[in-house]
């Protein structure tokens, strides 16, 4: 006589639903960690807050050091304050050493 036995069949059944479980309990969700959490000394603390996205330091609106100059000035250009033209440019010989 070949094959399995009722009783056989279901104790093959109940461990295959065993395994089953077994595997998706070994799964780790997010909420379970590996690990213990790192004990991190003050300095590095610090930057792990600092570096993190959404810090308040990243949300400035006004950009600091930036510095306005006056825009440049060319011949033939006017200063508007004083209505001054500025003359052309001295011609320079054009004889080099």
């Amino acid at each position: 006589m070949t094959g399995y036995t009722e009783d056989e069949k279901l104790r093959l059944q109940q461990l295959r639903a065993l395994r089953r479980r077994w595997l998706r309990d070994q799964e780790l969700s997010e909420r379970e960690p590996v690990l213990p959490p790192r004990r991190l000394g003050p300095v590095a603390a610090f930057w792990e807050r600092f570096l993190k996205p959404g810090g308040l330091w990243r949300q400035q609106k006004k950009p600091h050091g930036i510095v306005m100059s006056n825009p440049r000035i060319f011949p033939g250009d006017r200063i508007l304050e004083t209505g001054e033209i500025i003359p052309p440019m001295k011609e320079e010989p054009e004889e080099h050493h």
